[in-house]
This record gives C-alpha cells, sequence and structure tokens, in this order.
C-alpha cells in the first residue's frame, strides 16, 4: 500500500495539458506560407496524373478538435466535385485526443535494451528515444516485443528489415511523437494510431461529402491506413500518388492535401485547379 504521502503527492500532481501560448508561439516560427491552399505539385501513376495542393492551417489544431469541424473549415472551401483529400494520420488521432505526455511513461529496462537496437534514420530520432519505445511495449505487450526482437535480429542478419514491427504488431510503428527536433507539441506528446482509420474515413465522407485518406508518412515511408469508397483507387495506387508525401513534415502546418486527377484542358496550379475559396 502506498505511504499517505506518497498518495496525496500522486493526487496532487499537475496534469499535463496542452499548452496554447507555446503552440501559438510555435506556430510563428514556422515557414513563412500563407494559411489556405498552397501551390500544387504533380504525379504521374499509373499513366494518370494528378496535383496535389497542401492546405496550410493558421493554427496547431489542438487536442480533441473534431475532424469534420475542422475539414469544413479550412478543406471544404477548396474542395471540388471528383477531388478526394489525404489526412495526416496524427491529425485523426489528435482529433480524437490519442495522446500521451512524457511525463506519464515509466521506462523499463525492456524499453531501453529494444532501443539499442532500433535502427536510427537522419531526421528522424523519435525511436532512438525509450520513452517511445516503451509506448510500443505497452501497446503489444511483452509476449510479443520479446520474440519481435528475436526474429528481428535474425531478420537483419540475412538482410530483412521490418521484421520486429510486423511481429510486434498492433501497428505501433505508427506511433508519433516524443520527436526532439519536431515542433510542439510532438516534441513532449505521443500521438497513439487511431483504433479504426477507415471507419473514420467513411464517417468523414458520409458527413463532409469529400471523400478521404487517412495516410501514415514520413521521411521514410508512406503508408495508407483507410480510405473511403468515394476516392475510387485501390490502396496500392493511392500510396503511389502520396508516395513523395505531400502531407509535408515537421513544422510545415499542413496535414490535409487536396488531390485532383487532371485531364485534358485542366488548369494547374491553385488558382486554376482549386479556384478561390467559396
Amino acid at each position: 500500500m502506498a505511504s499517505p504521502t506518497h498518495a496525496h503527492a500522486t493526487a496532487t500532481a499537475p496534469k499535463p495539458r496542452f499548452d496554447p501560448a507555446v503552440a501559438a508561439a510555435t506556430a510563428a516560427k514556422a515557414p513563412a506560407m500563407k494559411p489556405g491552399i498552397q501551390p500544387g505539385t504533380k504525379i504521374t501513376v499509373d499513366g494518370a496524373t494528378y496535383e496535389r495542393f497542401a492546405i496550410r492551417v493558421p493554427h496547431l489544431i489542438q487536442f480533441g478538435e473534431g475532424l469534420e469541424h475542422v475539414l469544413e473549415e479550412y478543406v471544404k472551401p477548396y474542395y471540388k466535385e471528383g477531388d478526394w483529400i489525404a489526412v495526416s494520420e496524427k491529425l485523426v488521432s489528435i482529433s480524437q485526443n490519442l495522446v500521451r505526455h512524457i511525463s506519464t511513461v515509466k521506462v523499463t529496462w525492456l524499453a531501453r535494451l529494444v532501443t539499442k537496437g532500433v535502427k536510427k534514420h537522419k531526421n528522424m530520432t523519435a525511436w532512438s528515444r525509450p520513452e517511445k519505445v516503451q509506448l510500443a511495449i505497452e501497446i503489444a505487450g511483452v509476449h510479443r516485443i520479446l520474440p519481435a526482437m528475436f526474429f528481428g535480429a535474425l531478420g537483419k542478419l540475412v538482410g530483412v528489415r521490418g521484421v520486429f514491427w510486423v511481429i510486434a504488431g498492433h501497428r505501433v510503428s505508427e506511433i508519433d511523437g516524443f520527436i526532439p527536433e519536431d515542433m510542439y507539441p510532438y516534441t513532449e506528446w505521443a500521438v497513439l494510431p487511431p483504433p479504426d482509420p477507415q471507419a473514420d474515413c467513411d464517417r468523414v465522407e458520409a458527413a463532409t461529402g469529400m471523400p478521404m485518406v487517412t495516410a501514415d508518412a514520413n521521411y521514410i515511408n508512406v503508408k495508407i491506413v483507410g480510405a473511403s469508397k468515394g476516392v475510387g483507387l485501390d490502396w496500392k495506387t493511392i500510396r503511389k500518388v502520396l508516395l513523395d508525401n505531400p502531407l509535408g513534415q515537421g513544422n510545415k502546418m499542413t496535414p490535409f492535401v487536396i488531390v485532383r486527377k487532371l485531364g485534358a484542358g485542366t488548369n494547374g496550379g491553385p488558382e486554376g485547379a482549386a479556384g478561390e475559396a467559396r
């Protein structure tokens, strides 16, 4: 049983909260980009050309801020019939308040051991932090992490990478945040994967009329985790369309992208392709 002193300290300990003042200061340091639709970038996939328009939001989306509301306010004004939208998986999770502050994570010996074997990537240091690995252990369980370590090590010996994440399962590779070089709040908050991203996409299309794709995208890879029926493409093709990560990375504050398939006589650029905000 905990001592009275310990119990009192636990009860009165301040709960970590999203700090709007810090968020505003962080947003002010973001690259100088006008809020709203950004110039389009084109990509050709399987003979079809698509133009992707990132949407810059004027403020950091707060934890629990409704996804449909945000899309209606910042994306719908530029949307045209036939478009589909790509949304960062991180933003979907944030809208559902699926976050965890680093101060609440108690690192175990196993997390420190796993961290030693994590491949280090330039521009991505978060999986080098044992706190993030600890979240993966808590989600997947020690019974999955231990064999994942063993077979992951064997895979590396024969040149096969990614075995650890496959065996660990539970989509732990999609955990985001705890990134020192990122913008607040992701320096000290982790974002957990949404439990049913496919249902989220279907719900958003039904509510807003905009077909939606949810993507886990970063410097290394793009993974499609959900796509509503109205997108009209298979996940393999969708991934190719987004493979260069038009959602951006870091502090660009562009969690949404409008994707438009171009045809004969279609104008490029944000003015001709997306038009003025309605």
